[in-house]
């Protein structure tokens, strides 16, 4: 099956508006610091968990699904902010997105109990979609043999903010206690995103009239429409679910009194793994502009698969759970890079796609994540190995469908 690739701008309308900006390589720096900023409010409250659950006098299980939230709001957001980057003013989307995901932060620091944060995280994390506005746009303007490295670049920035929400919030927290850090992170939303959008070259494209729910309606017939799209929405989907299911429940192994007791401090210094993905990136996006994203994707999926089996084990063997975390974290990126790339060459409308692609990666997430934590609580980290093991079946089995022959 042939699909039709994203259009590139032409020539002469990619240099009038370089000429107007910044040069390409700043222009690619902040937007992959922004990124890393904003992508960092999603899992802000992964390493605070303890903190959050003793602070309201709950258990860290019943505390655990904020991170379920986080990720729904995301979702959410995605739904309905990301396609507007097809139709609208993405500069002023993004200044208006990080000021609503700014003032949502300091409501969750005044939060006076698990419901409220849940309800202000939710809210930060629907305004913190300004990476997958971004993304597209990078695309859009990269040349075809380094789209790749390109998207790469934004990835790994993303990737970076995860890493950095784990460890620095982890000993923010366990310094300062949980509060503070969500209002750091609010003055630090607000201000890279305000600066991201003043350095966005203007808008040359016309404008057109978005409605949000049209968008919302139209893409099931988007993904039906396309081979390619379906197969990398699932098969991210299965890698992200299984991620998503070890990583939000890790600080509960390592701060739990047996067998590993770590502070939370000391637990947060273990995202330091993630660093991982950042050095995967740019890897990838050159093997995906050589070879083809499919073929990244299908080693992706063998490094999550290695990755299981040490991650059980390392329930009572430290080495094994930080030979897992380098594993997954390589193949997580390989195939978000990969999955990406495909998703947004996919169809003429690349906001679009890159909106079924991301909502069906972050559902995935949500729900494999929603189902660790009772996981946790009845079974211990045996149950959430077996959600993971879930994950990447079931998301390998649903991406087999056929897509077009180059990818």
């Amino acid at each position: 099956m042939t699909v039709t690739t994203t259009p590139t701008a032409p020539a002469t309308h990619i240099t009038a508006d370089i000429a107007k900006g910044p040069r390409p390589a700043l222009l690619l720096a902040v937007i992959a610091l922004c990124t890393a900023v904003t992508a960092a409010n999603i899992y802000l409250a992964a390493p605070l968990l303890g903190l959050i659950a003793r602070s309201f006098g709950a258990s860290p299980s019943s505390a655990g699904w904020i991170a379920s939230v986080a990720q729904l709001g995301y979702a959410i957001g995605l739904l309905a902010f990301a396609p507007l980057g097809d139709t609208a003013d993405r500069r002023r989307l993004v200044a208006a997105l990080s000021g609503l995901a700014g003032a949502a932060l300091v409501a969750a620091g005044l939060a006076p109990g698990l419901p409220a944060l849940a309800a202000a995280v939710l809210v930060a994390c629907a305004g913190t979609v300004v990476p997958q506005l971004l993304v597209p746009l990078v695309a859009e303007r990269a040349p075809a043999d380094r789209r790749g490295l390109h998207v790469a670049a934004v990835v790994a920035g993303l990737f970076t903010g995860i890493v950095a929400a784990r460890v620095l919030g982890g000993l923010a927290g366990q310094a300062f206690g949980w509060r503070p850090v969500f209002f750091g992170a609010a003055a630090l939303t607000v201000t890279v995103g305000l600066l991201t959008a003043l350095m966005l070259p203007r808008e040359t494209r016309p404008r057109r009239a978005s409605n949000p729910l049209k968008n919302i309606t139209g893409l099931p017939r988007l993904l039906r429409s396309s081979a390619d799209l379906r197969a990398a929405c699932l098969r991210q989907a299965g890698l992200f679910g299984a991620w998503s299911s070890l990583w939000t429940t890790l600080s509960l192994l390592l701060t739990a009194p047996q067998p590993f007791h770590f502070s939370t401090g000391t637990a947060g210094l273990f995202g330091l793994f993630g660093l991982t993905s950042t050095a995967v990136a740019p890897v990838s996006g050159t093997l995906i502009d050589r070879f083809g994203p499919r073929r990244v994707v299908t080693a992706a999926y063998v490094l999550a698969a290695l990755s299981l089996p040490l991650f059980w084990l390392g329930g009572h063997r430290i080495w094994a759970l930080c030979a897992a975390a380098v594993l997954i974290h390589a193949g997580l990126m390989a195939g978000q890079v990969a999955n990406q790339t495909r998703a947004l060459g996919a169809t003429p409308m690349p906001s679009t796609a890159n909106t079924a692609y991301v909502v069906s990666a972050f559902i995935g997430g949500a729900s494999a994540s929603a189902l660790a934590g009772p996981a946790f609580s009845a079974w211990g980290w045996n149950g959430v190995c077996a959600i993971a093991v879930a994950s990447v079946v079931v998301g390998w089995l649903g991406g087999r469908g056929k897509g077009s022959v180059r990818n």
